[in-house]
């Protein structure tokens, strides 16, 4: 395709007609062509052949600007992600207007609002020599040129690319050929050195260069209103007294599969949010995201919470969150909430403090700038959304096992003694109890179930910079994001991507609908396949801080294996020979489908099912997903294979399952809760196990019900038998003693009756056995009903039809602490928790030999 003539005109005069219109030279510092527009060597060494300059640009997203001397200007391309020193990388370079040589020089802030506002410095300098005619290269869409700059050397490629339809930029590759000027693949981004080849100055340096301005009067009055004084700050060793920069690049971790040991180390959790940085000047706060778009408003009930502080001037890093009621951060809740402008749940965990009323910190060390961060959010007031990012300086291997456990995300680990260094750095290491990557979402199955919804995405990443296929996504969406999706899809239909390599096989991508690549995806996996395919993934929002081409994989895709994150192979479709119908129907609202529930049982077989199999089953199913109402299923319905039905002396008799099967079949039926007896289907009138359900009223202390759970521990040791404990997934704890089977029904209930009762009586302000609401206010109902003929309790690893998809998990006594909620536990973390477990919680339980006295 050949470009228009007017984009790579020879006469510079009207090469720069376009550079002209698009700029009001009364408010933009950069440089008007010259009247006689004679060639103009500006630049230093620039005297002995061609020109090129390389500016890197922090316009409203941040890329560097490559121009190159031709003809009497400079002909120009935005490199999204910067040149790339890796041979064969390709970077996409977006042909722009032709500037004036006087741009060789030009180094400063356009103003907000201009035509590519932001800050500007010269990154490199150098001369550049072409291979044959530039002008027919160019002509041709093939430019091959050597650069001798301080930074870029050797040869080097510009490629035209066909533009996709609808697209109105002209975009390029710029490809460094392979030369002794190379890097090796992994090699660190030349783009992480950040300073002006002019001067020396960073770009938050030449950004405060606008901040020379009238309001310190305001930063005094901020100051003055302060009622928590703040220590000396130009004692902190190597604090520098600076202007505040506008924004300084975030330091980002390097990813680890294990965290760091030894005494140099210190260790925070790993947020699921939004990296955020706090601009605070005089009475102006803004919000700026990793990419250094202005959020404020997004963000603005924490904006006004940071207003508390009454700070002259600060920089404050940190990430903003959504927490569920469980206390755990989820990045889709956060998505949920901006998308409909909630704020009440969102919370910003401060982690670092770059700059303080009138000093840069970002050269004093870690723990300087961590206690420094502690005095100033000391100002805040109880409840205040903005919290101080605890970190511990024990071991970095226990804390990753410890945070695996509770099902977190991972742990951020930190050197010290460090300081504050923009970009990727090995100070910063962080390790991954889940994995998640982010990738280019390339279009979209429709729905099965939900007419004008996606049914599942597919994925992509890039690869030496072509398109890789990495699978598809089918859950963890809500039925209106599900809309939502498809038409920010259906708004870039695209025709087929063009891969890097042949789909696998088992690819599907019939009746795919394609879009540019143009989303990038969060999504959460169990591992990747031999054939280089996501498993078990789920979706957990859009990413709008990252753009697609920006997209590759920090660690190379390594097939699963038969342990951690393996699970039954499906074949055709099917999970243990069972074919789920609608497979992306939700059963919960917040995300999980059919698929996605079969899955996890399937993994969690070998946990589940001793609690569950040669048991009569009552069962809660919503088949129409989680937006129909609820029931409880006792008997066989139409469609159901692969159980039983046992006798149990009712009119019509009830189900037990023996396999993976048999709960696989449930699943496809729509259940979502599975309550076993309390006895074998062979041994049907002697329980073989007792379960205490403790139950908390209104205004019952999450920490009072842990401690009725130990009471109840106790009590039952004093008489001599053991017991374990379980989240119930609902609002409090189930204590489980496993018995012999020797009594009768009536016995058993009559023997926790006891129990129950004594607590009550010896605790009256604490505990109630009687089920009457009003006498439960403040006290905690030690159910023991549970414990009759044909009464049952929630399974251990069942889920529950609550939101999010809770679980019903066992834990160790040890375990049970305020940071456990009883819903902490979901589909969503439990199998993290699974695989970093040393021991069974509940080792031991199936060969206790105990018996009830009666």
């Amino acid at each position: 395709m050949k470009p228009p003539k007017a984009a790579l005109g020879r006469g510079p005069k009207r090469s720069l007609e376009a550079y002209v219109a698009k700029r009001d030279f009364a408010r933009t510092p950069e440089p008007t062509p010259e009247a006689k527009l004679k060639r103009k060597r500006a630049a230093k060494g620039a005297a002995a052949g061609l020109a090129f300059v390389v500016q890197r640009h922090a316009a409203r997203r941040l890329h560097w600007d490559l121009r190159l001397e031709l003809d009497g200007v400079l002909k120009s391309w935005a490199v999204t992600r910067g040149p790339s020193l890796v041979a064969g990388d390709k970077r996409l370079a977006v042909h722009t207007e032709d500037h004036p040589l006087e741009y060789l020089d030009f180094e400063g802030n356009i103003p907000k609002g201009e035509y590519g506002g932001g800050t500007m410095i010269v990154w490199d300098r150098g001369t550049w020599s072409p291979e044959g005619d530039p002008q027919a290269g160019l002509d041709k869409g093939h430019l091959a040129f050597a650069l001798d700059g301080s930074r870029l050397k050797g040869k080097w490629h510009l490629v035209r690319m066909r533009p996709k339809r609808g697209e109105k930029t002209e975009p390029w590759l710029l490809i460094k050929s392979d030369d002794e000027f190379a890097r090796p693949p992994g090699a660190p981004e030349i783009t992480d050195e950040e300073t002006s080849h002019l001067t020396g100055r960073t770009p938050g340096e030449v950004a405060a260069e606008r901040a020379l301005r009238k309001d310190h009067a305001a930063r005094d009055a901020e100051r003055g209103a302060r009622k928590v004084a703040l220590p000396d700050i130009g004692k902190i060793a190597n604090a520098r007294k600076k202007l505040l920069p506008t924004f300084v690049a975030p330091m980002l971790a390097s990813p680890s599969e294990k965290p760091p040991r030894g005494p140099q180390w210190v260790h925070e959790i790993k947020h699921d949010g939004y990296r955020i940085q706090a601009r605070i000047d005089g009475g102006k706060l803004q919000m700026l995201t990793r990419k250094n778009l202005d959020w404020t408003e997004r963000f603005a009930a924490i904006a006004t919470a940071l207003e508390g502080l009454h700070l002259g001037s600060a920089l404050i890093d940190g990430e903003i969150v959504v927490e569920e009621e469980n206390g755990i951060s989820t990045f889709n809740g956060l998505q949920a909430d901006l998308s409909t402008g909630r704020q009440d749940r969102m919370r910003y965990h401060a982690f670092d403090l770059l700059y303080c009323d009138g000093f840069d910190l970002t050269r004093a060390t870690l723990l300087a700038r961590k206690s420094l961060l502690a005095q100033v959010l000391a100002a805040l007031p109880a409840g205040s959304p903005v919290r101080f990012a605890e970190h511990l300086d024990t071991d970095g291997p226990t804390i990753f096992e410890h945070a695996g456990r509770l099902g977190l995300e991972g742990i951020i680990s930190k050197r010290k003694d460090q300081p504050y260094r923009s970009g990727r750095s090995d100070d910063w290491v962080k390790s991954k109890c889940v994995a998640r990557e982010e990738f280019v979402v390339l279009g979209y199955h429709p729905s099965s179930v939900a007419a004008g919804a996606v049914g599942a995405l597919l994925l992509g990443y890039y690869e030496g910079g072509k398109l890789m296929y990495a699978g598809r996504v089918g859950t963890g969406w809500s039925g209106a994001e599900a809309q939502k999706l498809k038409q920010k899809l259906d708004e870039i239909a695209a025709d087929k991507p063009m891969f890097g390599r042949p789909l696998p096989p088992g690819a599907d991508i019939k009746g795919v609908r394609w879009a540019m690549p143009r989303l990038v995806a969060d999504v959460q996996h169990r591992g990747w396949s031999a054939d280089r395919v996501l498993r078990q993934s789920s979706f957990k929002g859009l990413r709008e801080d990252k753009s697609a081409d920006e997209v590759v994989l920090e660690e190379k895709p390594r097939a699963a294996s038969a342990g951690k994150g393996a699970a039954p192979a499906h074949a055709g479709g099917a999970i243990a020979g069972v074919k789920l119908t609608h497979p992306d129907r939700l059963l919960w609202d917040e995300g999980v489908s059919k698929q996605a529930l079969a899955e996890f049982y399937a993994e969690i077989a070998d946990h589940i099912l001793p609690h569950i199999t040669g048991r009569v089953l009552s069962l809660v199913r919503a088949p129409s997903g989680a937006q129909a109402k609820s029931f409880f299923a006792k008997h066989r319905w139409a469609g159901l294979e692969h159980v039983r039905e046992v006798d149990v002396g009712e009119k019509e008799p009830m189900i037990a399952i023996d396999d993976l099967a048999g709960l696989i079949g449930l699943v496809q039926g729509g259940t979502v809760e599975i309550h076993p007896w309390g006895s074998r289907d062979d041994d049907l009138e002697r329980p073989d196990r007792l379960i205490f359900d403790l139950d908390p009223g209104e205004d019952v202390a999450w920490s009072d019900v842990i401690a009725a759970a130990r009471a109840m521990r106790d009590e039952l040791a004093a008489i001599g038998l053991e017991s374990f404990v379980k989240t119930s997934g609902g609002k409090g704890l189930h204590v489980v003693v496993p018995v012999e089977p020797r009594v009768a029904w009536d016995d058993a209930k009559a023997f926790t009756q006891s129990i129950a009762e004594k607590m009550s009586r010896d605790h009256r302000d604490r505990y109630v056995a009687i089920m009457a609401k009003r006498a439960r206010r403040g006290r905690i109902f030690i159910d023991y009903l549970r414990n009759g003929r044909g009464a049952t309790a929630v399974a251990a690893f069942s889920t529950r039809a609550r939101p999010y998809a809770p679980v019903s998990t066992p834990l160790a006594w040890e375990e049970l602490t305020e940071g456990v909620r009883p819903d902490h536990f979901t589909v969503d973390n439990l199998r993290e928790r699974l695989d970093f477990l040393r021991r069974d919680p509940w080792e031991g339980f199936f060969e206790v030999r105990q018996r009830i006295k009666t």
